[in-house]
This record gives C-alpha cells, structure tokens and sequence, in this order.
C-alpha cells in the first residue's frame, strides 16, 4: 500500500516509537511522589521542552499544555476567549477547520457573534474584510496557519496584527504546519498543535498559551498542568510527542528538500488536472487537484493500492462536498472531482510515480466511459 495521506495522518517515527515502547512497562503516575512517578514526569518534562523547543525561541513566554489532540485545544481557545469578560465576538475564516468552524457556531447559540471571513478563488483570506471585522467587540481571532484540505498558508502575522490592534486575541491551529513551515509564535496568544500529524502518536495534542493570559480550566480535580487540565498524562504519548517534534524541527530543511522533489514530480506528473488553491502562498507536501469528468469517491474505491482522500478524514462520512472547496468558488461537481494527495518524509519518488500511474489510468478509464 502507498500510503498519501499525511494530512490525515502521519506514520510513527521510529524515533518515537523507540522513545514511547519503555513506558508500557514502566508504569509509573507522573503525578506522584515516589521514584517511578518522578521518573515518569521527568519523561513528561522533557517532552514539553522538546515540543516547546519546536514551537520556537518564544515558547518559553507561555505555557504548554498537553491535550487529547488539537480538536480539544481549538475548542479550549475558543471557549475560554469568551467565558468571561464583554467581549463577545469571534472571527474567523470560511476554510477553517471543523474543530474550530463547528465550535464557533456551537458559541453563537450562546449568545457569541460570530464573523466567518470569505477567501479568494486561491483560499487566501481577504485582509480587507478581516480588518473591517476585526473591531472593539471582538475576543478572538481565529486562524490556520496551512490549511488541511489544500495547503494554503495564511497571513498569519498580518491577522494577528489586526487581532491586537483591535484588543482581541488571536489563535491559530497550527497542526498541519508545526515544523514544517515558519510559525509566527510571537504574534499569537494561543496555538494548537497535534502529535499524529508529525510523525507521533494520537491521542495527544497541545495547546501553548502566552504566559501572561488568565485562561479558565478545562478540566477540574487534581490541579495538573497549572491547575488547567486536570488529569493524568501518559508518559509514553508526551514521550512520543516529544521526539516526533524534535526530529521534525532538526529535520525540517532536510524534510523540506525531500518534500519537494516529490512534489515537483508530482506535479508534473498531473499536469493536465488543476490545482485548488494558490500556488506560491502553500505548503507544498499537499497537492489538492481535479479534473473535470472524474469521480473522487469512485477514484478512491478503484485504486486499491493507494491510500489517498477526497478531502479532510473528519467530513469523509459526511456525503457533502467540501466547505473548503466550495469557499474557494468551486462546484459540487468539481468538489466531487478533487484529490488530495499527501506525502512526506517516509514517500519515496518510487512510490509517487507509482502512484501518479496508477490514478491517472483509472481516471482515463472514468473518462472513457464517461
């Protein structure tokens, strides 16, 4: 199986496997005082130096907090902008993620305005209308530093700029982006991060806030992690976060150079379909693509031997074409006649010529038939 779907998910770093394999034997509480508890939350420290590290030279003007994944931390940061205080507003933009576009609308049934910002026919927001949104009564301004179904990386500094101007806070899910591509970290308050899309494991995620913020708890009980998330860690996952991101922050020019030869291979291996979404302003390890008369869903069922999506694996069940492509301008149709395809440290260029062949012939076969 060629696998083409790092957006989804990336596969485990043996670095990280290696680091998480001594904690299944090793059962200590972090949370406790004798040997093995201080042993474990040493494992649990460095792993959030080693994240925090990543993150940037900044990271130590906040706080990390380890999560179940950055689903949690994105509806963390915008449930606690608005929890107290007056200010009751929140921008964001239409291509967002789920975590972040179906809390926000869960909060305007509270009473929460919400200002969702259109994007341009290359999925860049219009800073424009994020700074005529962007006012007094806003809390939060929300955005994604690359976007998970077509890789568009978006004006992160200028946002956060117009967010602070303006007094509000700004959050940005980082997910797809952390240590890949440059993270702004001094113009944000809050940022979420995901270990299993780079190269760690699930279940444990992260959300950094700037020191100096009062952000209500999660999680009520034992006090853990500065009284915000009560809970008991697991040594062997913030292990395996740990490592995941310091090798992709030592890799991260080694990773990127590999990324683009397959992605200039790739691309020219497609030259006949388009791609959605801007082609400078992207992170280049996510190829999101149609052609006219192709069916995605069909395309994924026929070609067995390739793991790839139609979009993001959140909404896969949904039945209902991409909001991220339909923000962009597209149709129904040319939603339902997109690919995504995405690729990493661990694809080889075998991989991707076998891959490219294999999709293109079954989609001449649609075609023919068509």
């Amino acid at each position: 199986m060629i696998y083409l779907d790092y957006q989804a998910t990336t596969p485990l770093a043996p670095e990280a496997r290696a680091a998480m394999l001594p904690w299944l034997d090793s059962f200590g509480n972090p949370h406790s005082p004798h040997r093995l508890g201080r042993e474990a939350a040493a494992a649990v420290e460095l792993a959030a130096a080693q994240v925090g590290s990543a993150l940037g030279d900044m990271s130590a003007a906040g706080k990390l907090i380890f999560t179940s994944g950055a689903t949690e931390a994105a509806n963390w940061a915008l449930q606690g902008a608005v929890a107290e205080g007056i200010r009751r507003k929140i921008v964001t933009i239409a291509t967002e993620h789920a975590c972040v576009l179906d809390t926000a609308r869960w909060l305007e049934r509270s009473q929460v305005e919400l200002v969702v910002l259109p994007v341009d026919a290359n999925g860049l927001v219009d800073l424009d209308a994020a700074a005529a949104a962007i006012d007094d009564r806003t809390a939060l301004v929300a955005a994604m530093l690359v976007n998970n179904e077509i890789g568009v990386i978006q004006p992160i500094q200028a946002l956060a700029d117009l967010a602070h101007a303006a007094g509000a806070l700004f959050f940005c899910d980082a997910v797809q982006g952390f240590a890949r591509v440059d993270l702004p970290l001094a113009a944000c308050d809050l940022v979420a991060i995901s270990a299993h899309k780079l190269h760690g494991p699930k279940g444990i995620g992260a959300l950094w806030l700037r020191q100096d913020l009062r952000w209500p708890a999660l999680l009520h009980g034992g006090g853990q992690q500065h009284g915000l998330r009560s809970g008991t860690l697991s040594p062997m996952l913030c292990a395996g976060f740990g490592i995941a991101a310091q090798i992709g922050d030592q890799r991260r020019q080694e990773d990127n150079r590999h990324l683009n030869v397959l992605a200039s291979l790739l691309e020219a291996s497609f030259e006949e379909w388009t791609i959605n979404g801007d082609r400078q302003a992207r992170y280049r390890g996510n190829l999101n693509l149609r052609r006219a008369g192709v069916d995605a869903g069909r395309l994924i069922s026929e070609v067995r031997d390739v793991a790839f999506s139609a979009g993001s694996a959140c909404a896969s069940g949904s039945g209902r074409p991409s909001h991220v492509l339909r923000a962009i301008g597209l149709s129904d149709a040319e939603a339902r006649s997109s690919i995504r395809l995405g690729f990493g440290r661990y694809t080889t260029m075998e991989e991707i010529i076998a891959a490219a062949g294999a999709i293109k012939a079954a989609a001449a076969r649609q075609l023919e038939w068509a």
